[in-house]
This record gives C-alpha cells, structure tokens and sequence, in this order.
C-alpha cells in the first residue's frame, strides 16, 4: 500500500458545522442584517439545542458577523454604508501591500497552490454555484494576504474579511457584476504568477474598488 497516497479522514466537530452553517446564512441573507436571532426557532431549523448553539453564535459573534446583546441575544449586524467605505479603504491597503510581498517572497509551488484554487473556482462559476464560488473566492484573498510571510497583516486581512462577508457576497448579484469580478480575479492570478508587483497592485486596488461600486446601491 502507498501510505503517501492515503489522506486522513476529515472529521468536522459540531461546533465547526454550526459555526459555518450560520455564516452560510448570513452571507446568503437567511438571517438578515439587523434581524434578531430566535434561538429557540433556530436550534429547532439546525436541529441542534441551545447549548452548542449559544457557543457557536459566540463565536460568530468574536468575527464580527453579529452582535450579542444583554437581553435580547444575538442580532445580525448591520453595517452602514460609511462602515463598508472605511473597511475597504483599509482592505485595500493590506491587500496591495500582500500582493508586493507575496510576488517577492511566495515560492512557485505555492503561487501554483493559488492558482489551483482559482481554477475550482472557476469550475464553480461554471456551474453558478454561488456560495461555493464565494468561498473559494474568499480562499484567494486569504492565501495572497498569508503570502506575504507578515502575520499581523494576514490576522488584520483576516478579521476584515470577516466582517465584509455578506457585503462581498452581495456585490455579485447580478450576471454582470459577478462576470466582472471573474475578469479581475483571472488577471490577479496572471500577474501573481509573472511576480508583476505593480499590475497585482492595480488589479487588487481596482477590485476592491468595484467592490464598492457593485455594493453601495444596496446597502
């Protein structure tokens, strides 16, 4: 038997699975931002009780995707349109700074890891498999941010991120939108792979840009 071939079986605790279940329903709107939520009526829909439930909401709480409040529980955060300028602005900033750094210090193996992410993601575009796409949408982001080999700026990236979910979920509603922002990730990938410090710059600064652009009407 060739033990390099075996990979390990995934196992996924509770916690793991309600945590990215309510993240999943946040993002696509399920719970809605500014909504209260009904712990009772959400443990009964997840199947779960409130023990592991309150934990898991906890920690969707400490990313920032809702808040918990002293006698009215958990409420999905809303975010003003002043809110989404100031975080992207701030986005913009790590991710430039992340994409100099990762065309200077990523080895070729793991610009070729980020480009394999990119191509299934494709494959979920192909497929209008939203959610799916968004994800791996997202992985990019975060994989450039950990090429810089700078922690606090993949942690700052990463807290971010976090809260932007439903925001960047929602700028590619329409047909149109979302083929645009396939167009910016292709030339992302292209000019990572050529180490083109300066057209990564621009095409990250340009996306988060249309970022706002495709969001601000509807927040």
């Amino acid at each position: 038997m060739n033990e390099q071939a075996i990979l390990p079986v995934v196992r996924h605790s509770l916690h793991d699975v309600l945590v990215e279940r309510i993240r999943d329903m946040i993002i696509e709107g399920q719970l809605e931002a500014g909504s209260r939520i009904h712990e009772g009526q959400l443990g009964l829909a997840l199947g779960v009780s409130r023990t592991p439930l309150r934990e898991a909401l906890k920690f969707v709480a400490s990313e920032g995707l809702i808040d918990l409040v002293p006698g009215r529980g958990g409420l999905v955060r809303r975010l003003t349109p002043q809110d989404v300028r100031n975080m992207l602005d701030v986005l913009t900033a790590l991710e430039t700074l992340a994409g100099r750094q990762a065309c200077r210090n990523a080895t070729d193996t793991q610009i070729a890891a980020v480009r394999h992410l990119h191509d299934r993601m494709m494959g979920f575009y192909a497929d209008r498999q939203r959610l799916e796409y968004y994800k791996l949408n997202q992985a990019i982001h975060s994989a450039i941010a950990a090429l810089s080999c700078n922690d606090f700026l993949a942690s700052m990236h990463a807290s971010i991120q976090s809260r932007l979910k439903r925001i960047r979920f929602i700028g590619n509603e329409t047909p149109e939108h979302w083929a645009g922002a396939v167009r910016e990730h292709g030339e992302m990938i292209a000019a990572l792979e050529r180490r083109d410090e300066d057209a990564l710059t621009e095409v990250l600064t340009r996306h988060v840009e249309a970022t706002w652009t495709r969001v601000q009407p509807v927040i």
